[in-house]
């Protein structure tokens, strides 16, 4: 499990062969939930809240031989909707008790 204990930024997987995809997503996500619009946060990052609540805060990946068992082109993205800050990012490994026995 992959999870980012932040409320303006996200994780995600997507495509990671080609760097147009992540440009695309940024530019959707910067369409659906502009920087300015009628927000009553006042810090002046709602949208990064927002952008944050569509991506989602954590993913699960399977893990086999030692590494990310990912499809050819998928990639795992931190998302960065207000920043650039320091962030920290959880990764937890749980192993099945079958998975134990081999």
């Amino acid at each position: 499990m992959i999870y980012v204990p932040h409320t303006t930024a996200a994780v995600t997987i997507n495509e990671n062969a080609d760097p147009n995809v992540a440009t695309d997503i940024n530019s959707v996500l910067t369409r659906l939930v502009p920087a300015r619009a009628d927000y009553r946060h006042e810090e002046g990052n709602s949208d990064a809240h927002a952008k944050a609540v569509l991506v989602g805060s954590s993913v699960t990946v399977p893990v086999e031989a030692g590494a990310p068992a990912l499809g050819r082109w998928q990639g795992i993205f931190l998302c960065e909707f207000d920043g650039p800050r320091e962030r920290q990012i959880l990764v937890k490994i749980i192993i099945e008790k079958d998975a134990q026995r081999h």
